[in-house]
């Protein structure tokens, strides 16, 4: 039997991370409750979560550092749930990482909705599109780059392995099945978060160009992923597959 997927719930406040625990373990995952960003490190050092559940309003601490530790050390999951709901915060959340951001409060079946819709992107062999796009076949080529969809990772032209977050693979998987046609920032939501999600202004700007700064020689001249103005982003080399 498939082990039930691990979530970390980092809140200050413990009524808060005990109703979350509470849900989502009716729902079927297993539930860390974590209260700072100490006993998060701890955890994802002996008992990895699959999915953090990251709050910014730590007392004393940074939560955007925290977010981007858990990138710079760990592959999961990341959402950032938080009473922080302005916009430069929920873009810098973004930035640093995050696969998805919810402000409180919050409706808890929609919670569950979003993580499940992230732990889906992370899994390999499950659907990675809301929109029933083919996952076959497992390898799309272009530039030099090889995508490999089934592993869910990118190689190199000089075939070292990048890492991505679920929301950028996602991101490039679009662009890869899609070359050469412009694809509208409506159509990459529906595409790397599906109709579950809440989108936001700047989310695919943002994510794009984080992407283009791991897959292009120069993020501010990008010449594989270019913009097109009041239309959207075209992924220009041809993409080969197999």
């Amino acid at each position: 039997m498939k082990p039930a997927p691990h979530i970390a719930v980092l809140d200050d406040e413990a009524d808060i991370t005990l109703l979350l625990a509470n849900y989502l373990q009716s729902h079927g995952f297993r539930v860390s409750q974590i209260h700072n960003g100490r006993s998060l490190i701890t955890l994802m050092d002996s008992d990895p979560a699959d999915l953090v559940l990251l709050d910014l309003g730590l007392p004393g601490e940074d939560g955007f550092s925290i977010a981007r530790r858990l990138r710079d050390s760990w592959r999961c999951g990341l959402v950032i749930v938080t009473g922080r709901g302005d916009a430069v915060d929920k873009v810098v959340g973004l930035e640093v990482g995050a696969d998805d951001y919810v402000t409180k409060p919050f409706d808890l079946r929609e919670l569950v909705a979003r993580v499940k819709a992230v732990l889906r992107r992370l899994t390999p062999g499950t659907p990675a599109f809301a929109a029933g796009v083919s996952a076959s076949p497992d390898k799309l080529r272009f530039a030099g780059w090889q995508l490999d969809t089934a592993a869910r990772n990118l190689r190199s032209p000089q075939g070292e392995e990048v890492a991505l977050t679920g929301g950028e693979f996602d991101l490039l998987q679009a662009f890869a099945r899609h070359p050469g046609r412009v694809l509208s920032r409506d159509f990459l939501l529906e595409q790397t978060r599906g109709r579950e999600a809440a989108p936001f202004d700047r989310t695919i700007d943002v994510q794009v160009g984080r992407l283009r700064k791991k897959i292009e020689a120069d993020a501010d001249d990008p010449q594989l992923i270019k913009s097109v103005r009041g239309a959207g982003y075209i992924l220009v080399p041809p993409v080969s597959h197999g």
